[in-house]
């Protein structure tokens, strides 16, 4: 079964709406902030800024945009 995965960048809208999907649903959480290496992973899936969460379908639900993932690698 694929799994949800929730990432972000640890700005306070990233933490806000991480704090929000941890409580509705169990996410994986990645802080690209400090796994960088994962980056293109998510850009891989289509996150083009965070924070997302990619659903098992691979869908990415791009929420209350904080930071695009060029500014992330800044």
């Amino acid at each position: 079964m694929k799994k949800a995965i929730f990432y972000h960048a640890g700005c306070p809208v990233c933490i806000s709406a991480e704090h929000e999907i941890i409580s509705l649903i169990g996410v994986e959480r990645v802080h690209i902030g400090e796994e960088r290496t994962r980056i293109s992973e998510a850009e891989d899936a289509g996150v083009a800024s965070v924070p997302a969460l990619l659903t098992p379908n691979g869908q990415v639900l791009h929420l209350n945009f904080g930071a695009s993932m060029e500014a992330v690698k800044g």
